[in-house]
């Protein structure tokens, strides 16, 4: 089962609409898998790397679903950003770290005497690679 976000729950609808309404038999057209921004192969070849086990008719339904998508997103490139700037951030996000200063740290003997056993020089650890 793939959970889809709510904001492309709309665009999965359509798509669930478009392969049992406009193609009838519930299968792609020709017509269609030549414009899809997605292939059933490359669905299946996602679903095994995520070690997904998809039946047949989910493939298909999964692919017009993702190309769906993936064409909403597509409209994307239509737009014109070249005047829009970078953002990262909706909101007005500011560094929450501190200032990154160099600070005095332990010397080898405080380090070393929080271990359970040590050479002087560093931790003794069992040896687990012959």
């Amino acid at each position: 089962m793939l959970i889809i976000p709510v904001r492309y729950q709309r665009v999965a609808n359509a798509a669930d609409a478009q392969l049992s309404g406009a193609h009838g038999s519930g299968t792609l057209s020709t017509r269609t898998r030549k414009t899809m921004k997605i292939t059933e192969k490359e669905v299946e070849h996602v679903a095994r790397l995520a070690r997904l086990e998809l039946k047949p008719e989910e493939v298909e339904r999964l692919t017009v679903q993702l190309d769906t998508i993936l064409c909403y997103a597509a409209k994307l490139d239509e737009l014109d950003t070249s005047g829009v700037d970078v953002t990262t951030h909706t909101q007005g996000a500011g560094n929450v770290f501190r200032d990154d200063r160099v600070l005095e740290s332990l010397n080898r003997e405080q380090a070393l005497a929080n271990g359970p056993e040590q050479n002087g020089e560093a931790f003794v650890v069992p040896r687990i690679i012959s």
